[in-house]
């Protein structure tokens, strides 16, 4: 049997990844390209692999993703409903997501957005210094990494409060009581387009947005609209619905918007490598692998 890696990468990744996992699965055929074996192909290790990669693979019985975000392979109509889907949960990426999060929630906090725009303009500038225990923060989405976050910020001396779409509380409560809110939502159809007029109605007025999940999580006009009329004071953004961003969006000239070029915590090819290895052997030995998407959930 042959594994498959079917993803968009350039050609640096590419052979970095297939190093990587060569080394890790010395045991294991690993094909680059499908060529003529797609019959034995048993599992396919994808990154937003290209439109029908998947398909005609009759021995396909694992896909394993590179990324921890599933929601383009659960759009994707090529790639196959009925063989089990696992995503990437790597405690690396945990923690870096839970350092961007702890850099945009500091840098709100103590304002050191305002002061990088004050040196642009050749300002002395001097701010109330806020202690973090002043500054309630709701982290939305308490998967892997929104758990990894909200640890990261409660012991920075942050009051976090966590909500998930399946919690009790309901959501225009939290966001009342925040002054800064980070979203760590899956995207599913619930929530798609989850900030939006009302959300934003919701939130205290002058709170802060930090998404790091999914660009279609935000309105755009709505935002805007938002931070126009000073209901939202500040958003940071890493994630966009189209990426890159267009050059002509109101995002980029924005005065009180921050980006980042969804980089807030990528995978780590070095330990992904050997998650992926490990997966694939629990496989190999008839274990359930871990991390297995429930696609009626989303994630």
């Amino acid at each position: 049997m042959a594994i498959l890696l079917a993803a968009n990468l350039d050609a640096a990744e590419r052979a970095q990844w297939l190093a990587l996992l060569r080394g890790a699965m010395p045991d294991e055929t690993l094909l680059d390209e499908r060529g003529g074996g797609g019959a034995s192909i048993d599992i396919a290790i994808v990154a937003n692999p290209p439109h029908g990669a998947l398909q005609g693979l009759p021995g396909l019985r694992l896909i394993q993703s590179l990324w921890a975000g599933v929601d383009s392979l659960l759009r994707d109509a090529s790639v196959p409903t009925d063989i089990p889907l696992a995503r990437m949960v790597d405690p690396a990426m945990n923690q870096a997501m839970a350092e961007t999060a702890l850099w945009a929630v500091l840098s709100l906090q103590r304002g050191f957005f305002e002061l990088a725009e004050a040196q642009r303009a050749a300002l002395w500038r001097t701010l109330r210094q806020r202690r973090a225990d002043e500054v309630p923060v709701a982290v939305l989405g308490l998967g892997q990494m929104g758990r990894a976050v909200a640890e990261r910020l409660s012991a920075n001396g942050y009051p976090v409060t966590g909500w998930s779409t399946r919690a009790d509380r309901d959501l225009a409560s939290v966001l009342s009581a925040a002054e800064i809110v980070v979203n760590l939502l899956p995207l599913t159809p619930a929530t798609t387009g989850i900030f939006n007029h009302d959300t934003f109605a919701s939130m205290r007025r002058g709170a802060s947005l930090v998404n790091l999940a999914r660009g279609a999580h935000v309105v755009d006009a709505d935002l805007l609209a938002a931070l126009g009329r000073g209901q939202v004071s500040r958003a940071v953004l890493d994630v966009f619905d189209t990426e890159p961003l267009p050059a002509d969006h109101a995002y980029w000239s924005h005065p009180r918007v921050t980006l980042l070029p969804h980089i807030a915590a990528q995978t780590d090819p070095r330990s992904a490598a050997r998650i992926v290895a490990a997966n694939i052997a629990a496989f190999r030995a008839g274990r359930s692998p871990q991390n297995l998407v429930d696609r009626k959930r989303g994630y």
